[in-house]
């Protein structure tokens, strides 16, 4: 037996194939303009006061919809990224 590590093909092609850089700067665009537009719609209350009154410990609800915002813009980010990645292999499978 041989303690060489086959080398693997890279992956380059592939990666530019799918337009996965195009796709994750939509996605990334797509995200933060999703997650900006509703914090300023919800810390400006810009639709009307929210019924009820809440808590916000620590940080106060800006902090809190900072955090919220975050995780809004990288799961959207990743979600639109994603999409556009399979549209990319379908239009390629089509192709071939």
């Amino acid at each position: 037996m041989s303690d060489d590590i086959p080398e693997r093909p890279p992956s380059g092609g592939l990666v530019q194939a799918l337009n996965v850089p195009r796709n994750a700067t939509i996605g990334v665009a797509v995200g933060l303009l999703l997650a900006v537009s509703v914090y300023l719609i919800r810390v400006f209350e810009l639709l009307g006061p929210v019924l009820g009154t809440r808590e916000y410990p620590i940080l106060g609800p800006q902090g809190w919809f900072v955090f919220l915002a975050f995780v809004l813009a990288t799961t959207s980010a990743m979600l639109v990224t994603a999409l556009l990645t399979l549209v990319s292999a379908y239009r390629l499978a089509q192709e071939v």
